[in-house]
């Protein structure tokens, strides 16, 4: 592995960028689209700048995503073809199955579901527009933004956020009314049993 000591920027199509990752929540990804809409006219490129994607230089000089899945497929959904990337570290001589488990071991990759079970590498799509939907991560989303839990710098953090309410609130509340189950989520968030979870801001007091 070279480690990438100075930055390494450079604009990628967002259509070749690779994910590391199964699922976003499709929510979220629609309020990134929103807030690309409002910014993209007067700044756009701004806007561009600013948010550059952390990429991992894999075999056959592939970039990898390690965060930002989201508004990379919200970029990807509004027609932008390109955006600056930022590669964190080249293991592009690295064989393929040596450089799977090595991001495994490294806590960058994710390869879980939808239905929050673990799957092989083969999983994890090719490309951005493949991932699928997991609305447990879009409460997961929600649910920071609220204050029901703090951001952490614990990879993945919102998707063990995700997996806690996956096994609390049953899918068919989400599908009804999306702010019952975001309420409910709140509620479950500030209790003791979500206390081992990243960013956790514990309970409320009466």
């Amino acid at each position: 592995m070279t480690t990438v000591r100075d930055p390494r920027i450079k604009p990628v199509s967002i259509a070749d960028l690779r994910p590391t990752q199964i699922t976003v929540g499709m929510r979220e990804v629609d309020e990134k689209r929103r807030h690309w809409r409002e910014k993209k006219t007067a700044k756009g490129a701004e806007f561009l700048g600013e948010h550059m994607i952390p990429v991992i230089l894999g075999p056959k000089q592939r970039h990898y995503v390690t965060d930002h899945h989201h508004l990379c497929r919200a970029l990807h959904e509004e027609g932008v073809e390109f955006i600056l990337t930022n590669v964190v570290a080249d293991l592009s001589d690295v064989e393929p199955d040596s450089f799977w488990f090595f991001l495994d071991n490294r806590s960058w990759i994710y390869p879980f579901d939808e239905k929050g079970k673990r799957r092989p590498y083969d999983a994890i799509p090719k490309s951005v527009d493949k991932l699928v939907d997991d609305p447990y991560r879009s409460i997961a989303g929600e649910l920071r933004r609220l204050g029901g839990y703090a951001k952490d710098t614990v990879p993945f953090s919102e998707f063990l956020w995700a997996d806690f309410l996956r096994r609390r609130i049953k899918r068919k509340l989400i599908d009804a009314d999306f702010t019952a189950a975001t309420g409910e989520a709140l509620r479950l968030a500030k209790s003791v049993d979500a206390n081992y979870l990243p960013g956790w801001c514990g309970p409320v007091s009466d």
